[in-house]
């Protein structure tokens, strides 16, 4: 997982109920935590494009169903701008599920829809996987 600066809006809070847009057997997850989130006390974590968060699988195929799983948020509705100054806004939210945080690598073989280019640049094994880079 490659670093990267941060400058894009983070449009998904903790509870939020995002689906998942690859074949893992996961359909529908809801965010727990977010990987690498500082924030002032009582203020909720927030996760963005590109950011791979902790979520337990609320639908989907029995024996993923009520597990934790990582996560990397592929595509958000919530506007964004780029260091170019293109802002950028997707047609619904989505996830990928991971097989381990150290490998990066995706659980699943096929990604639906379209991936931001900030998850390209971070998650290369996501973005091979992926038919539309944006």
């Amino acid at each position: 997982m490659k670093a990267i600066r941060r400058s894009n809006t983070r449009g998904l809070p903790i509870g939020a109920r995002v689906p998942v847009v690859d074949n893992s057997g996961a359909k529908e997850a809801r965010i727990i935590s977010v990987k690498g989130y500082k924030t002032v006390k009582r203020m909720l974590e927030c996760a963005g494009v590109g950011d791979m968060v902790t979520a337990n699988v609320t639908k989907g195929k029995p024996e993923m169903k009520h597990t934790v799983v990582k996560c990397v948020v592929v595509r958000q509705k919530q506007e964004f701008k780029r260091p170019d100054g293109t802002t950028i806004k997707f047609e619904s939210n989505g996830l990928v599920v991971l097989k381990d945080e150290k490998s990066a690598s995706p659980k699943g073989t096929i990604v639906k829809g379209a991936v931001a280019k900030e998850v390209g640049e971070r998650f290369p094994a996501v973005a091979r996987l992926a038919n539309i880079m944006i």
